[in-house]
């Protein structure tokens, strides 16, 4: 009797630990996925991304407004450009990480600015370079007569070959667009 009770105990006990690992299981894929969920946009949308993308939060596109952007890690550097006479200090997410909170799946990327410029960036730059896009400009908003809202900026002065028209041309100020593919 007592080798009956003992098996009844440890399948209960066994049952019990299946039904609490299932349930641990699907509250971690439940939390995993809301927060990876994109909220909606509460002010202006400074920046659309579509194509090949797995999170969304308008249709097929993902937008962003300034509090989003800013809600994401932060990073900054100072950097000599073509475009001003001394070294600029930009702040901004990291291109790696604006993709990865669009679940961005493609290889490359079409940068387009409020004047239509397209410049065209391997998906890959985006995680061997810490490219930022940038929100501020030497610690204050760009105003789009500065190159803003949004700049995507690389880190010129961090290595040799970064200092080159293939990726001066590939910096877009006035961002408002990325189109995955």
């Amino acid at each position: 009797m007592q080798s009956h009770r003992r098996y009844g105990l440890e399948l209960a006990l066994s049952k019990a630990f299946a039904v609490l690992a299932t349930w641990v299981v699907g509250a971690a894929a439940l939390a995993a996925s809301t927060a990876q969920a994109l909220e909606p946009p509460t002010g202006p949308v400074v920046l659309t991304i579509d194509g090949a993308i797995t999170q969304t939060n308008r249709g097929a596109q993902a937008q962003f407004d300034m509090k989003m952007l800013e809600k994401l890690p932060q990073h900054s550097f100072s950097t000599q450009t073509p475009w001003y006479p001394s070294a600029v200090t930009f702040t901004g997410p990291l291109l790696r990480d604006v993709l990865a909170a669009v679940g961005a799946k493609g290889t490359k990327i079409t940068a387009v600015a409020l004047n239509d410029y397209k410049t065209e960036i391997p998906a890959d730059d985006a995680t061997r370079h810490d490219v930022i896009v940038a929100r501020l400009m030497n610690n204050r908003p760009m105003p789009i007569r500065e190159k803003g809202p949004l700049f995507i900026v690389f880190p010129f002065d961090a290595k040799a070959e970064l200092r080159s028209e293939l990726y001066y041309n590939r910096a877009a100020w006035q961002l408002n667009a990325l189109h995955i593919r």
